[in-house]
């Protein structure tokens, strides 16, 4: 790891990047429907940034689910960032694309309680930054 790959803040020195991974509810397939998909990914990149401070390194969804590679300083708290971002996302995604979704959700629930969240080094990056580029890929 080169000296340029840390982050510095006024207290602190820090390499924090994380792969999350969140899920439709009931696995629903509507990440295959494309404005769905760009407005997500417009989504992530506005709250990750403008709100938490995060920086979003790679981003991609398959029909079901939503990979997002990101570094965050150490002041995020991790859930509150995963929960404002799938509360958020969803509320809009509802509300820009009511028609298409109403047929899959009949509550307003978009996005399953569950996620994944796992750290990443140096050495996994690169695996991890590939296989995100891959999702959706037959």
């Amino acid at each position: 790891m080169k000296n340029t790959d840390y982050k510095r803040n006024r207290h602190s020195c820090y390499y924090l990047k994380y792969h999350l991974v969140v899920v439709i509810k009931y696995r629903h397939k509507i990440l295959e429907y494309q404005p769905v998909k760009d407005e997500l990914i417009q989504i992530a990149y506005n709250i990750f940034k403008q709100k938490w401070n995060c920086d979003i390194i790679q981003i991609n969804t398959d029909q079901d689910h939503a990979h997002i590679l990101f570094e965050a300083p150490p002041q995020v708290q991790l859930s509150k960032l995963i929960n404002n971002f799938k509360t958020v996302s969803s509320r809009l995604l509802r509300k820009h694309h009511a028609d298409y979704l109403s047929s899959y959700f009949w509550k307003p629930y978009f996005w399953s309680d569950s996620y994944f969240i796992g750290t990443v080094s140096e050495v996994t990056e690169a695996v991890v930054n590939k296989y995100i580029q891959n999702q959706g890929e037959k």
